[in-house]
């Protein structure tokens, strides 16, 4: 369900503003719109959290370009915690200074290295003295250089200022800028192993964040202070006692129409983790729109099976997602998992037996069939030589996730005329989907009966999806009825994607197997080059199988079904004033 908010207005004295920011904070249930923060306090306190992770990304890839062992002693060693990521930025600061100079003194190496090591101020007595000395660059490729002894120069020749110091000098001078960078980059890798020193540090500058975002959108009018923000009505009453015991003013009055409270998702409770789905995504009904975690997880977990297609990636999920559970169990005293952490590790868990399900109802495992299932009714079934039986899988899952939507709309307006219009839409793709399979030729004709289901499915949306009295503004909708028909034909064609995907995904594997098998050398000789492509390989097809599920199984529940339950993803999740861990 999406938990209904209440509007509150908070007043209290306005020399108490900062307690009342923080006993809000305290209390963790009200949601501040903190978008608009500009004061110095969360400026400074936003750049010290972005200067924060960059240092933690300078340590990383120091780390990476290090050559030695990271774990040696640093010039960070004695540098306190809170000191680390200054100090960090600081020295990346110098080496990059070191780079940009060394980077000069090549570029001048390249140039007069040619010439020699020469003395330039030989080169300036002499001319002082009535020598012409000059350096020259001549044509060709490369161009010849050379001094000249005399006032004027071969044709085509052009002449280059004498280098600031000797070239060996300068060689010397870039082995030392060298050798500096080279110090602080083996410095910075050692002091990755105090990487924890700063990511400690980014809950505190967070809260900091919020606080002082949260004093910026704190209003006074003199000597009263106010805030606005969201609250759910159930917790309206730990409010209400918070604000007798510090005196504050309270208006708790519900949303008007102009109003987009934030949506606050409470779906059952086996089917809460989807909300960590929702949150990685960054989606959210509007608050005025319906709840569809429930029918989103279970359609998400079948398009998650079917779109990785084997059943030994299910199982490597699986043992990942088991493994993640024992690494994160927390030790004796230390309380519970992270509710987001406990949450993503049920999704994966959830997905991951349902595609090993899918993997035994189809007999495919890494791209290859187990002898003893080949004649198992769903392998055969699901194994068919036309794919017909797949495709009419596809179809039936897409039909009957598009009238779910259709009837879950007419059973919410059940007590108005415009549920007859939801039911007729219901009507209209059950006749579609015998269309699509006689398309296909899956079916050899469409039963008469359903000729008659369509006409009056037609009427009933027709003469029920706009009121009389709302012709004038919403009139236009009728007119584009036959392009919305054609329309959810197309929503349930979408469908056949989770057998071409899964298909794909089969095949291409398959076809790794045979390269790696099918190698004409000795056995003893290609199991490297096999176990290669094999690794390679199936590791390729599983990163393309993750790819697919963002882009056809999110595809699906936010664009076909939610079209059709009236779902737009408008909302903004809600997302309480409280401290990091809370």
């Amino acid at each position: 369900m999406i938990v209904p908010m209440k509007h509150l207005t908070l007043l209290c004295v306005a020399a108490d503003g900062t307690k009342a920011i923080e006993s809000l904070r305290d209390l963790g249930c009200v949601h501040l719109d903190l978008s608009a923060a500009a004061s110095q306090a969360f400026v400074a306190a936003k750049g010290e959290l972005a200067d924060a992770e960059r240092a933690v990304r300078i340590l990383a890839k120091a780390a990476r370009e290090a050559r030695q062992d990271v774990a040696g002693q640093s010039c960070f060693d004695a540098v306190r915690n809170a000191d680390l990521a200054t100090a960090v930025l600081k020295a990346d600061a110098e080496r990059a200074m070191f780079a940009e100079q060394a980077d000069a003194l090549r570029r001048t190496i390249r140039k007069y290295g040619p010439f020699g090591d020469f003395d330039p101020a030989l080169a300036s007595s002499l001319r002082a003295a009535g020598v012409p000395v000059k350096l020259a660059q001549g044509p060709g490729f490369p161009p010849e250089c050379r001094a000249f002894f005399s006032d004027s120069l071969p044709d085509g020749w052009m002449e280059i200022p004498l280098p600031p110091e000797r070239l060996s000098a300068m060689q010397a001078k870039l082995a030392d800028l060298e050798a500096k960078e080279a110090g602080l980059t083996a410095d910075l890798a050692a002091a990755n192993k105090r990487v924890s020193a700063i990511t400690d540090r980014y809950p505190g500058l967070k809260d900091r964040m919020a606080f002082a975002a949260a004093e910026y959108a704190l209003s006074t009018q003199g000597a009263v202070s106010y805030i606005e923000g969201w609250v759910p009505v159930d917790a309206v009453p730990r409010l209400r006692a918070k604000a007798v015991t510090n005196a504050w003013g309270l208006l708790v009055r519900d949303a008007q129409a102009d109003e987009m409270p934030p949506t606050l998702i409470r779906p059952p409770k086996l089917f809460r983790p989807v909300s960590a789905l929702f949150k990685g995504l960054g989606i959210s009904p509007g608050y005025t729109e319906a709840d569809v975690s429930v029918p989103f997880m279970c359609y998400f977990s079948l398009f998650f099976a079917m779109l990785v297609g084997d059943g030994g990636y299910g199982a490597i999920i699986l043992a990942l997602s088991l493994w993640g559970w024992f690494k994160t169990k927390p030790k004796s005293g230390e309380g519970h998992r992270p509710a987001l952490v406990r949450s993503w590790l049920t999704l994966l868990t959830v997905f991951s037996a349902a595609t090993v399900a899918w993997g035994i109802l189809s007999n495919t495992w890494f791209g290859a069939n187990l002898p003893f299932a080949k004649d198992w009714a769903t392998v055969r079934w699901l194994g068919d030589a036309t794919y017909k039986n797949m495709m009419f899988l596809c179809f039936l899952i897409g039909v009957s996730h598009l009238v779910l939507a259709r009837v879950w709309n007419g059973m919410c307006k059940i007590n108005d005329t415009a549920c007859l219009a939801e039911f007729g839409w219901a009507g209209v793709l059950v006749f579609m989907f015998f269309i699509v399979n006689w398309i296909v030729g899956i079916f050899t004709g469409i039963p008469t009966a359903l000729y008659w289901v369509f006409g009056v499915s037609l009427a009933l949306v027709f003469g029920f999806t706009v009121k009389p009295s709302e012709l004038k503004t919403r009139g236009a909708e009728l007119g584009m009825l036959p392009l919305n028909v054609m329309s959810a034909l197309g929503d349930i064609i979408s469908y056949v994607r989770l057998f071409a995907v899964g298909l794909a995904s089969v095949k291409v594997a398959e076809n790794f197997n045979g390269m790696a098998m099918g190698l004409d050398m000795p056995m003893w000789l290609k199991i490297v080059p096999m176990a290669l492509i094999l690794l390679v390989g199936h590791g390729l097809n599983f990163a393309m199988a993750g790819l697919s599920i963002l882009v056809h199984a999110v595809r699906l529940n936010t664009l076909e079904f939610s079209n059709h339950k009236g779902v737009s993803w408008s909302g903004y999740a809600f997302s309480p004033f409280k401290r990091s861990g809370q």
